[in-house]
């Protein structure tokens, strides 16, 4: 066998070895159990031997009954259910508009210098304010009905797409561009095909950003006369002191907020798996 054989063989081996080295490799995500186990185990500590006051920090079994009585309803007269389903079709609908308009308006952004700067002041002008700040002006605007709460949820989620998908567009090359165009590709399969695939792990960083920011904004947006929805529950329990409701609520909203986070990172390793990787 020639020298260049084996080589070849070796190099296969490695290749079929690898999966089965990286399946028994050690991880840390232990770490991250750990982690929430050693805050868990500090929270009842110090609840149980009542270090705090539990105004401000109520025990994990009083929390635990808030969420039992907000799923039976006993709380602000609605199952926990219905305050949850609320604030989804919030966060959602408002989250899918900013994508679908948050998306194409940024790659216009970064193909067109006339569109980015007709669009670049007024975004660079809103995106660092607070959405509390242009909370009374949408209400005025708009009254208080469900377009108030999901407008203010979409301009907080729109700024992080549109800035990420401009700033995709310059990932790819100009030479993976004078490439395409050098093997007769038209305009729309430069954008298809050169331009998209190249700018999509920055849209998809974009839109895990606006999401994370729909879900902080959602409590400034259920302020406006709600009736049900998490946040709106939470912030009837602080007017009256309920620190395990409050609490409750926190919890509702960070693990619905997880679970998107996670299923944009599913996401994200579907449609981009080369990304890290070249």
């Amino acid at each position: 066998m020639s020298k260049i054989d084996l080589v070849l063989t070796a190099a296969d081996r490695n290749k079929a070895e690898a999966p089965v080295l990286r399946r028994f490799r050690p991880g840390y995500g232990w770490l991250g159990l750990a982690t929430v186990a050693v805050l868990l185990l500090i929270w009842i500590v110090a609840s149980s031997l009542a270090l705090v006051s539990p105004l401000f920090l109520p025990s994990p079994q009083a929390v635990f009954a808030a969420f039992a009585d907000a799923v039976a309803g006993r709380l602000d007269g609605a199952p926990l259910a219905d305050h949850v389903a609320m604030s989804l079709f919030r966060v959602v609908l408002a989250f899918l508009l900013a994508g679908l308009i948050g998306v194409p308006l940024g790659l216009a952004m970064g193909l067109h210098r006339a569109i980015r700067a007709v669009c670049d002041p007024v975004l660079e002008f809103y995106r660092p304010l607070p959405p509390l700040s242009y909370l009374p002006l949408v209400v005025i605007w708009f009254g208080i009905g469900e377009t108030a709460k999901i407008l203010l949820i979409f301009l907080a989620c729109l700024a992080p797409v549109v800035l990420s998908a401009r700033a995709g567009v310059r990932s790819a090359s100009q030479d993976q561009i004078n490439a395409a165009r050098a093997l007769g590709a038209t305009p729309s399969q430069l954008l298809h095909r050169v331009i998209l695939p190249a700018a999509l792990p920055d849209i998809l960083v974009g839109l895990r950003i606006g999401m994370g920011v729909g879900w902080t904004t959602l409590v400034a947006a259920e302020m406006v006369a709600a009736s049900t929805g998490i946040g709106q529950m939470v912030l009837n329990a602080s007017n009256f002191l309920r620190t395990d409701v409050v609490v409750m609520g926190i919890f509702v909203i960070g693990g619905f907020a997880a679970l998107m986070e996670w299923g944009m990172r599913w996401l994200e390793r579907k449609l981009v798996p080369w990304k890290g990787k070249i």
